[in-house]
């Protein structure tokens, strides 16, 4: 869908809300394309997200109540209040930020104040982008290999696979319930006598005065994690193929935006130069072993720009503040 029928699409019944509700209407400061539309990997069937910022209410700003965000989850709408929006920016939230980075083509409205937020983007970046966009591409790239492990690989390596979830979640146990080591409850593979299976998971316990609650616990949180891996036989597989190449789209994607913010080349929300690769890697072109391919390459620039970065450690917070106070007192000003 192009702009010009996101923007008569807006006007339609389904989006009244951004006129009527009366944190919106006048209020919006910015509002855009978000998702597939704003990176420019929309495809036909592509929805349609809206993210936007407005400004609270005199009542929120200097009265008792307030405002963080409005959501419609029908039509996939979030507008956040100025002051979380500048808050999660800080943090450099890639999702936020990327308000911020949208192609000018796709801003379906935008007031003076909106601009001067646009305008001053680089105030919000700084060296906390390694963080959170290096941990938004690890996640998804997570996601991309826990389904391969559960889908492609040989029966012992989806057992192997399991048995790293389960340890990896060894330390959160360990601070939730009373402390163990790793010889009182110790995991490991071994052949197993199921016809079924090559090897399996086996559990060595040799626990003294241990409480009974805390071990049913401990034993839960495991048995959740296989449980969640049987469930896969129940899986729709095209679908979640097509859901694995959009995981896989979206790590590229992040470890790109990411590395352009690092190089201090600002935030670049619409990828039009990577467009092709990335419709590319969607549609399933690459297999999974040049996936991950790209992902050594491009994590690897990720990491060069990460340890040689001019970014700030932290963000000019006075400076950040001294702009949201002029944002608040021009809008102010205007309802006096």
């Amino acid at each position: 869908m192009d702009i010009k029928s996101i923007k008569e699409k807006l006007n339609s019944k389904e989006y009244e809300f951004i006129k009527t509700d009366p944190h919106l209407g006048g209020n919006i400061l910015i509002l855009t394309t978000a998702g597939s539309i704003a990176y420019g990997t929309n495809v036909e069937t592509s929805d349609i997200d809206i993210r936007g910022v407005t400004i609270e209410t005199p009542q929120d700003i200097i009265g008792l109540s307030s405002f963080d965000q409005f959501e419609d989850r029908v039509t996939d709408t979030v507008i956040y209040g100025l002051k979380k929006f500048i808050l999660l920016c800080l943090n450099s939230n890639p999702n936020v930020l990327e308000i911020l980075g949208t192609n000018p083509d796709h801003l379906l409205i935008i007031t003076e104040e909106g601009k001067l937020l646009r305008d001053n983007v680089d105030l919000f970046l700084s060296r906390r982008a390694i963080a959170s966009f290096g941990n938004y591409a690890t996640a998804q790239l997570r996601r991309l290999q826990n389904a391969l492990a559960r889908d492609n690989y040989p029966q012992k390596e989806k057992e192997q696979h399991i048995l790293n979830s389960i340890l990896g979640q060894m330390d959160h146990l360990k601070r939730t319930y009373k402390s163990f080591t790793g010889s009182e409850i110790n995991l490991y593979l071994d052949k197993s006598a199921k016809e079924e299976m090559e090897s399996e998971i086996f559990i060595d316990i040799e626990l003294k005065h241990y409480p009974l609650r805390d071990l049913k616990n401990i034993y839960s949180d495991m048995d959740n994690i296989v449980r969640e891996y049987a469930k896969l036989n129940h899986r729709n597989s095209k679908k979640d193929e097509l859901h694995l190449n959009k995981h896989a789209m979206h790590l590229i994607r992040l470890l790109v935006t990411g590395t352009e913010i690092l190089e201090g080349k600002g935030i670049n929300t619409y990828r039009e130069n990577e467009r092709e690769l990335f419709l590319d890697i969607r549609k399933g072109k690459y297999s999974y072993n040049q996936v991950f391919e790209m992902v050594n390459e491009y994590e690897e620039r990720f990491k060069y720009a990460a340890n040689n970065t001019s970014l700030p450690e932290e963000p000019d917070i006075k400076r950040v503040e001294a702009l949201m106070m002029e944002i608040y007192e021009k809008v102010l000003n205007k309802n006096i």
